[in-house]
């Protein structure tokens, strides 16, 4: 079992999508398949916590011939060794515990004797978690090969990070230019701003700051709407938990299509305006993070008692707009996890203005059955905590938390995003 899942766990997802055995019911969700989620999230603390940052350089060695770094944005490389044999070792610890296990890493590594090395993954109470990614640019990332991978010491579960090996070693060419290792693609702040200020080219978009984060880095903002008299408005976030590039590339998708020239498009921006806060913790992505702000805390724990100001920024904007008259009518939090899977909250709680979220994953679920649909609905309602919570409670819009699985295909996490587009913006439009 543990052959077996050792090459599941990595491949199996990037190669192929899960057949749906089922399809939701629209207002309850009688029996799931495949991934059954995570436990109810714990109430916790969200006072600011000591983090450790990670020192930022270099580290050369076999006489200064070989060189590994984390000076650039979005690293996570804390310790090196060189064990000989053209073997080293490299450490990974998280900015502070307890923490979930979501261990990132990035570090770029270069020679000026061009031959194969051994790396070896170990952690910080975790295990391997995230199958490496290789870059020649630091933009255009790809999965390692599978034969450059061995996992050691694999899990006793058949699923999640008990399933995961303890450690990972991955075998790699490398010369004189810099090669990239990471966790994940690397979307940082200065990347994401890019893709922002491309989209702001068009004349029904703008961008602007709503806040500062922890360390002073801008909250942006992209507004989509052709109507400015339009008061329908949805919310959309994104990248609470630094090492969720998944859900960011769905996010991409699906407001790349909402802005597209297609008449669906169109129409719906003529009735309704998306607010959208691309990457909510700006100063974890590019300092690495496992998880947390530089205030040591989960976002997504933060929207009861707002001690962040990533948090507050949202809050204090989604307020100004009901001062204004908005009326929101969806919001979605986009995540990633072990694979996909989709949090709302239950009509038991939300009566029927909620129904609308069941009826957008039903109409998912029958345009790309591929892919097996899990549904894990919530009743409660108190703490808000959480941003969907709070969305609905503070502000009357029905909201979900949007999770992608770790290895969901790249090019189905597109296609996954744009449909996803599509069918909100034809129940809206319908409505």
């Amino acid at each position: 079992m543990k052959l077996f899942f050792s090459y599941l766990f990595f491949f199996t997802i990037l190669l192929t999508a899960c057949k749906s055995t089922e399809k939701p019911v629209a207002t309850e969700i009688k029996k799931e398949t495949g991934y059954q989620g995570q436990p109810k999230s714990p109430v916790v603390p969200t006072v600011d916590k000591p983090v450790q940052k990670q020192w930022k350089g270099n580290w050369a060695f076999n006489d200064s011939t070989t060189f590994f770094t984390n000076d650039f944005e979005g690293a996570r490389l804390n310790g090196v060794a060189y064990d000989g044999n053209d073997h080293y070792t490299i450490w990974i610890t998280a900015e502070n515990t307890p923490i979930n296990v979501s261990p990132w890493y990035a570090f770029k590594v270069w020679t000026k004797k061009p031959r194969e090395i051994t790396v070896k993954l170990a952690y910080q109470d975790s295990r391997s978690r995230y199958f490496p990614k290789i870059s020649a640019d630091g933009i255009h990332f790809k999965a390692i090969d599978s034969t450059a991978f061995k996992g050691i010491n694999m899990g006793e579960s058949d699923f999640g990070i008990k399933a995961a090996p303890e450690f990972a070693e991955i075998t790699v060419a490398i010369g004189e230019n810099p090669i990239w290792i990471s966790a994940q693609e690397l979307y940082t702040s200065t990347t994401v701003k890019s893709w922002i200020d491309s989209l702001a080219a068009k004349p029904f978009i703008s961008t602007y700051e709503i806040g500062k984060s922890k360390e002073n880095r801008p909250m942006q903002l992209l507004e989509i709407n052709e109507n400015k008299k339009s008061k329908k408005a949805l919310m959309i976030i994104s990248r609470q938990h630094p090492p969720e590039v998944t859900g960011f590339l769905a996010m991409k998708s699906f407001i790349e299509t909402i802005s597209s020239n297609s008449e669906q498009a169109k129409n719906f921006r003529k009735v309704h305006t998306v607010f959208v806060v691309p990457l909510m913790n700006p100063d974890g992505v590019d300092n690495g993070h496992w998880r947390h702000n530089m205030g040591g805390i989960d976002l997504n724990r933060d929207w009861q008692n707002f001690n962040q100001p990533e948090t507050k920024s949202v809050r204090d904007f989604l307020k100004e707009k009901d001062e204004e008259g908005y009326e929101f009518v969806f919001g979605a939090d986009f995540h990633s996890t072990w694979d996909d899977i989709y949090y709302p909250l239950d009509t038991a709680a939300t009566g029927a203005k909620g129904k609308i979220i069941f009826d957008w994953i039903e109409s998912i679920s029958k345009r790309l059955p591929q892919k097996a649909t899990n549904v894990r609905p919530s009743k409660t309602l108190s703490p808000t905590m959480v941003s969907r919570t709070y969305f609905f409670v503070n502000h009357g819009m029905p909201a979900i938390v949007f999770e992608l699985g770790d290895n969901t295909p790249r090019p189905f996490l597109k296609e996954k995003g744009k449909v996803a587009a599509e069918e909100l913006m034809r129940l809206l439009n319908s409505n």
